[in-house]
């Protein structure tokens, strides 16, 4: 699970938690549940029978004499709090990363997914152990019908970036396209980078 799922997760489970509180809060009030069944709310609980407000007209004044800039400011931070829900959605809505990739031929496996993590894990194995090549990073963006392949090679200083580059198409790429047999993974446009691996200092005694 990526910091990034914990993180949307996260904040999924406060915001249904405060959603969740706050509905039962007034749905409790509404249908009078507290008088009918006797029971005794906690002191200075808000919203008690049906006819309360969570904010009167005592509590009103009072807030508003701290001064002039109280009401604005509470204007503007429920505004600030409306805008940032509103960019997660948006964020949410726009993905990164495909999720899964559909797996099979046309019209794929029907239930059959590849998640793209671990397409990507596996082709950066593959494209690691090839000659020249000290390690490999690979990232799988786009849409699952349109994904993009962005690998990241660290050649040894003996490795040759025209043989690397050939054999990460007929390898890790082939192999990719094969295991999958989806119109997506077929024609996946793919963005390799090419850099030196550093050897470590070695410390002489």
């Amino acid at each position: 699970m990526t910091p990034r799922t914990v993180l949307n997760r996260s904040l999924l489970a406060l915001a249904g938690l405060v959603l969740l509180g706050g509905g039962l809060l007034v749905l409790f009030a509404g249908l009078d549940v507290y008088r009918r069944h006797d029971l005794v709310p906690p002191v200075g609980w808000p919203l008690t029978t049906p006819h309360d407000v969570l904010l009167g007209s005592a509590d009103r004044a009072r807030w508003s004499g701290q001064g002039w800039w109280w009401w604005p400011a509470v204007i503007a931070a429920l505004t600030l709090v409306a805008l940032l829900a509103l960019w997660w959605l948006l964020a949410q809505l726009h993905r990164r990363h495909p999720g899964a990739l559909p797996v099979g031929g046309t019209p794929p496996q029907e239930g059959v997914e590849l998640r793209d993590h671990a397409l990507s894990d596996a082709i950066a194995a593959e494209a690691g152990a090839l000659p020249g090549v000290e390690h490999a990073t690979v990232h799988i963006t786009g849409r699952p019908a349109h994904p993009r392949t962005h690998i990241t090679l660290a050649l040894t200083p003996q490795g040759a970036p025209g043989a690397a580059l050939d054999a990460v198409y007929e390898g890790p790429l082939r192999t990719a396209r094969r295991s999958t047999g989806s119109p997506g993974t077929a024609h996946m446009h793919t963005d390799v980078r090419l850099q030196v691996a550093h050897d470590k200092p070695h410390r002489a005694q």
